[in-house]
């Protein structure tokens, strides 16, 4: 199986301790993009019931592109693998990716499909609820992967989410031969494959993916979710806990990252530029811990802005941000 022998540092000797990489790409994500279709409202409404809300707003999103141009604002080299329409929405989104530098060339447009798109309904105390159509996300499959693999080799980070078919996904694990974080969204109620878990050296899980992944039904607080990441089969777990921060769950070694205090207005994104952020950090050399720990920072800073890639920060703007 491989792993990298110190996490922040993929095999070999690419980094030799220091702060940068001269790969022409350092980050590679394989996952969705959406455009994201956001209102806000009051409260969400419930089953049934119509509530009015302010006007309609069209964001490029999906995870994967929200992974993607997070690593891209913190000054990264990253590219994107997946699948987009053959429309007006597909066009927006490649586009958008390209104003943040982000290499597109194995962003395939798919003909007589649709874009994936996301409805999302945001709060007044900035948590949402949100529906997505997979669209051409849904047929992004292991051959477009292979046509990657250079790449994938290539990359010091690549990142997966679950807004993909899990064929895909593993297919990436396995190719990548850098740090391969797994971000388990939405997880799956059979679990993942036992040869994913293999490939994966940091899954980012929040709590309800991970009571998810593990099949446990009740409330997950810290000390239950050290107990069900140390039962998943991968190196390591870093179970994200919105405003209380993260939980580094390596080994033995377990760690309670606090996030900053900050009042939100709108938490879409923050668990993708919390993704980004990690493998920016890895990249840079920096171990587990330290890497979540800005993480947390860049995650906090997301929820200061609306909408998805339009709230993610560069690397100056999140201490600003969070001054």
């Amino acid at each position: 199986m491989r792993r990298p022998d110190d996490i922040g540092r993929p095999p070999g000797n690419r980094f030799e301790g220091t702060e940068e990489t001269d790969l022409n790409t350092e980050i590679v994500v394989v996952g969705s993009a959406n455009l994201d279709l956001v209102v806000d409202v009051a409260r969400v409404p419930s089953v049934g019931e119509t509530v009015l809300g302010g006007d309609l707003r069209r964001v490029p999103g999906g995870k994967g592109a929200n992974q993607a141009v997070a690593s891209a604002r913190l000054g990264r080299s990253v590219a994107m693998i997946g699948r987009l329409g053959d429309d007006e929405a597909g066009a927006m989104l490649r586009a958008a990716m390209a104003d943040d530098g982000i290499d597109t060339t194995h962003t395939v447009s798919t003909s007589g499909v649709p874009t994936g798109v996301a409805l999302i309904a945001v709060q007044a105390d900035g948590d949402n609820s949100i529906v997505v159509s997979p669209g051409a996300n849904a047929r992004l499959g292991a051959d477009d992967i292979e046509r990657a693999e250079r790449m994938l080799t290539e990359a010091a980070v690549t990142i997966v989410q679950l807004e993909i078919p899990i064929d895909a996904v593993v297919t990436a694990a396995r190719v990548a031969a850098g740090i391969v974080i797994l971000n388990p969204a939405p997880a799956p109620s059979g679990g993942l494959p036992e040869e994913l878990f293999s490939y994966v050296d940091v899954l980012v899980p929040n709590q309800s993916e991970l009571a998810t992944l593990a099949g446990f039904e009740g409330l997950v607080d810290v000390a239950r979710a050290v107990e069900l990441a140390r039962d998943l089969p991968c190196r390591a777990v870093v179970v994200t806990l919105g405003a209380d921060g993260a939980l580094v769950v390596d080994g033995d070694t377990i760690d309670h990252v606090a996030a900053p205090l900050v009042h939100p207005v709108d938490t879409t994104a923050a668990g993708d530029s919390f993704c980004g952020a990690l493998a920016d950090a890895l990249v840079g050399g920096s171990d587990l811990v330290a890497a979540v720990s800005w993480a947390v920072r860049v995650g906090a800073a997301t929820t200061l802005r609306a909408g998805a890639q339009t709230s993610l920060p560069t690397r100056h703007e999140v201490e600003e941000l969070l001054a």
